[in-house]
């Protein structure tokens, strides 16, 4: 078998019918901040966005012509069924493709626009492969699997060998995506029998890890359940055929988080201004990890980008979580005292840093409960940070790593405050750059507490705050003289609705 597989790939040229042969693209800037020659090869670049259109097609290629007339059926979260629906559109037959209802609409209605019938059945790979299994006999179709059949896997495997070819001087190793196993058992089929020194390191999501699984207990492991976010990887089960030859050929399985694989598609925007799905990126995300781990220097590694179908909304939280998986922001809660400058006295002790989130709402007169969020020059910043905060009696909690903060607490830090008496609430704008957020916060008064605040840095040339005052109506002449001279433009948000309904404090 496995001398048919090298034959297989090395025949399957018919892919290019529908595929090209991607580029081989070099990272400069990762490849300077890693000390390492890194390239990316880029699938991203086909006509659907995906490698999956080579094994699609290659499948398709070798039905009998009777059997292809009656058309076919496929299960997929997206990239596969564009495959499939990109070659049966081609070879003008009929593609009923599932997918999983949680598919990204992107990848949904990119099929239908190459002329497949999608139905969407399942929360999960999983569940819409099962469904169409179902179908199969129903409608006649023959079944076009997307990872676990020689064809398919042959199909994939012309990558190694485009990889090969373009770069024929040393290669220390070619990292690969793995969701159920298709394109890391043909590439490293091809590659570990024409260069068997380069090592081939497949790589998962820490929440979709079937591979590492199962070649760490030597059985094929169905997972409970998969993470979503890497919708292209979200596979509960490996194929039986790609874990007989990941088993074989595969030196390593690394798993990643959501955090890293967000600054892996930062990365390669940096250098490419190309926006790869996260599954596309998963690649780069294990590269970046295994060269810091190893301590690998000048070397020459190649990743491959196997997707680019991300639906745009997704990419705040992409952009959100990017820094973090970098290392270049942290997060912590502080409790400060409740007293008119201490906020400007926990900005002097976080020094020259550059203050990226700052949340508060007052609580109680005695504390102030803060979630702070600060740029970093480097990972090992915290720490210090932290001991000095704690020195000046300021209590911290680490929440850089503490995902239900980062989802959703520092966006919920607020509610009713009964006791801020003489609240008013004002927006203001002021330049952004490093220091902005500790001299604004110079200029208010320190006459007035400072009851609710809230700020985020979105990247853009002005920093917006939110901020609540306690004011008493004998101080409102004096405020008002105070805005006047403040130099900032502002808006006085005390009658806005939505502050009335969620923050509104006392009377």
């Amino acid at each position: 078998m496995t001398d048919r597989y090298l034959e297989r790939i090395l025949r399957a040229s018919r892919v290019y019918d529908v595929a090209t042969e991607s580029p081989l693209q070099r990272l400069p800037r990762l490849s300077a901040r890693l000390g390492n020659v890194l390239w990316l090869k880029r699938e991203d670049l086909q006509p659907v966005f995906s490698f999956k259109l080579r094994g699609a097609y290659n499948k398709m290629a070798s039905l009998a012509p009777e059997i292809l007339a009656r058309g076919v059926i496929a299960a997929s979260a997206g990239n596969h069924a564009q495959g499939v629906a990109l070659a049966a559109q081609r070879m003008g037959v009929r593609a009923l493709i599932v997918m999983p209802v949680t598919a990204p609409r992107i990848k949904v209605e990119a099929v239908q626009a190459l002329g497949g019938e999608v139905v969407l059945e399942g929360v999960s790979y999983s569940e819409a492969y099962e469904h169409a299994l179902t179908l199969v006999e129903k409608e006649g179709l023959t079944f076009v699997h997307p990872y676990d059949d020689p064809e398919v896997i042959a199909g994939q495997g012309t990558i190694g060998q485009e990889i090969l070819r373009q770069h024929s001087a040393p290669l220390e190793a070619i990292f690969v995506p793995i969701g159920g196993g298709g394109l890391i058992a043909g590439v490293a089929t091809l590659v570990k029998q024409l260069r068997p020194e380069i090592r081939i390191i497949g790589v998962q999501p820490q929440d979709s890890d079937a591979m590492r699984q199962s070649l760490a207990a030597g059985r094929r492991v169905m997972l409970d359940q998969v993470g979503l976010f890497a919708d292209g990887v979200a596979v509960r089960q490996v194929g039986q055929e790609t874990f007989r030859l990941c088993q074989k050929y595969v030196d390593e399985v690394v798993t990643v988080n959501t955090d890293a694989l967000c600054a892996a598609v930062k990365d390669v925007f940096d250098d490419t201004r190309a926006v790869l799905e996260p599954a596309g990126a998963l690649a780069v995300a294990g590269l970046k990890q295994v060269v810091q781990r190893a301590g690998w220097q000048g070397k020459s590694v190649v990743a491959i980008a196997s997707g680019a179908n991300l639906n745009f909304d997704r990419l705040r939280f992409v952009a959100e979580r990017a820094e973090l998986g970098e290392q270049r922001e942290a997060l912590f809660a502080a409790t400060i005292p409740e007293r008119p400058g201490s906020f400007r006295q926990f900005c002097t002790l976080l020094g020259s840093r550059a203050v990226t989130e700052f949340n508060y709402r007052y609580a109680d007169h005695q504390q102030a409960h803060v979630f702070v969020g600060v740029s970093l020059a480097q990972p090992d910043e915290l720490p210090e940070l932290l001991n000095r905060l704690q020195a000046q009696g300021i209590r911290t909690l680490d929440l850089t790593h503490n995902e239900m903060a980062k989802l959703h607490i520092r966006h919920l830090v607020g509610g009713h405050a009964p006791q801020a008496e003489h609240e008013i609430l004002y927006r203001f704008e002021f330049p952004e750059r490093p220091g902005a957020l500790a001299c604004f916060l110079d200029r208010l008064s320190a006459h007035w507490n400072i009851s609710l605040f809230h700020y985020r840095n979105h990247g853009a040339d002005y920093g917006r705050v939110l901020v609540g005052l306690q004011v008493p109506p004998s101080d409102q002449e004096a405020f008002q003289n105070f805005l006047n001279i403040l130099g900032y433009p502002w808006v006085d948000e005390t009658r806005n609705p939505a502050y009335q309904l969620f923050l509104g404090g006392g009377a």
